[in-house]
């Protein structure tokens, strides 16, 4: 049987302060993914809605179909770990974009504008709960 070792941080206070306290240089690169991710998708969605004919058409859109429902997963999915939702989410995008497409196929009705239009009206219906959910706590929270 193998012993596992924890190591408890040091008590000095110089080595482990800005792993415990969340800064650092490492700290700040998420918001900006962040910002860069949404800029991309936003360029993707306008690049196929005004059906330009750039090379970054395609890649930049496939980013849209699969960040837009992406984050509307992620975000009702915040009771699971990073990795886990990561997962759940680009599962749950894919499955979305597949059943967009069936639908449309179904129906008679494909268009790259339609299926676009499509996948951001579902990804902003996925979001609306939880805008609702914090709208509310940030009211009861200014009522107290």
């Amino acid at each position: 049987m193998q012993t596992l070792r924890i190591k408890t941080p040091s008590t000095d206070g110089a080595a482990g302060d800005a792993e415990r306290t969340g800064t650092g240089p490492g700290r700040d690169l998420s918001p900006l993914l962040a910002g860069a991710a949404t800029a991309v998708a936003a360029v993707g969605a306008t690049l196929a809605l005004t059906d330009a004919g750039t090379p970054l058409r395609g890649p930049c859109t496939l980013f849209f179909l699969l960040a837009a429902p992406a984050a509307g997963i992620g975000a009702a999915l915040r009771g699971l770990e990073t990795f886990g939702r990561v997962i759940a989410a680009l599962a749950g995008a894919v499955v979305l974009n597949m059943l967009v497409a069936q639908v449309m196929l179904a129906v008679h009705r494909w268009s790259v504008r339609g299926g676009v239009v499509a996948v951001t009206v579902l990804s902003l219906l996925l979001l609306l709960p939880l805008l609702a959910h914090r709208e509310r706590r940030s009211r009861k929270h200014t009522q107290e």
